[in-house]
């Protein structure tokens, strides 16, 4: 369904009872609302919450901003890196008050809120902007974008910004097949026919990499969080995979450093996907941060 959330349209998926504990999903970087699996989503049905997952502005079916233009990503990372300010059509503050506007539309005061990647990052801008919005936190291979963490490996870096070999569907999906190829995880890898269909049914779906761009932009210029993460008090589990390749796991145990009473579970062989071997994990994670709400 379509909501109308902070002067944008979303694209939102309502799961489990109404009666359930309000969980909502926050997907990372020009992901869609299928990055959270539906079996995924119906475990966490069953453990008694009520989840919603959604598009972020700029992905999958939801509001786009083409108008702004495609940003020179080349440039923007040379500004990053030297520091110099990085503009960009929208920010990461925009987006967790999306979030929050997909619970006002379904009337929800407040909901657990888990984040992936650049969803762990808006979960955090959340925690900032509508405290009172956020009963507990699971970020997953995330990070507060301070300098001085390690980054991607210069091949990640690369794969990251490179574009599909064609325009076709097969030679798209193919790029995202190598992509995670290289970015999952090395302990629980993702058979390829398997990426390929996910792949398939999600560039059929919807494929906007001039919105991933545009995401990727708002991150760099979203900068360091770290002033806002001492102020947060809500549960937070932090889950990391120890063998990250994009978000090194130095970022996971930064967060569990600068949380007040966070709790941090840093998996081996874990890099950065979600694979089915862990999703018993995930949803224990995510249950234990609600129940210490």
């Amino acid at each position: 369904m379509q909501l109308s959330a902070n002067g944008v349209r979303l694209e939102v998926e309502d799961h489990g009872s109404p009666n359930g504990e309000p969980l909502l999903l926050v997907m990372g970087l020009g992901m869609q609302l299928l990055g959270w699996h539906e079996d995924f989503v119906a475990l966490l049905v069953e453990r008694g919450f009520r989840v919603i997952r959604f598009d972020n502005r700029d992905s999958g079916l939801s509001h786009g901003f083409d108008h702004a233009g495609v940003p020179n990503l080349a440039l923007d990372t040379l500004r990053h890196a030297l520091g110099v300010r990085v503009k960009s059509p929208y920010t990461l503050v925009d987006m967790a008050k999306d979030a929050v506007g997909i619970l006002d539309a379904l009337a929800i005061p407040a909901a657990h809120v888990c984040g992936a990647s650049m969803g762990g990052m808006i979960a955090q801008r959340m925690a900032q902007v509508a405290p009172d919005r956020v009963k507990s936190l699971t970020l997953m291979m995330t990070s507060s974008g301070a300098r001085r963490l390690p980054g991607p490996t210069l091949k990640v870096r690369s794969a990251l910004i490179s574009r599909p070999p064609s325009n076709t569907l097969e030679g798209i999906v193919e790029h995202y097949v190598g992509l995670y190829a290289l970015i999952g995880s090395p302990a629980f890898p993702s058979a390829p026919a398997s990426l390929r269909e996910r792949f398939t049914a999600s560039v059929r779906r919807s494929y906007r990499p001039a919105g991933t761009a545009r995401q990727m932009v708002a991150i760099a210029a979203d900068g360091d969080r770290t002033p806002l993460l001492g102020a947060i008090r809500v549960p937070t589990q932090i889950i990391h995979g120890v063998a990250d390749p994009l978000v090194p796991v130095a970022a996971g145990r930064d967060l569990h450093a600068k949380i007040p009473n966070a709790r941090a579970e840093l998996i081996e062989g874990m890099g950065h996907d979600l694979p089915m071997p862990l999703w018993p994990r995930f949803v224990a994670g995510i249950a234990t941060a609600a129940g210490r709400a």
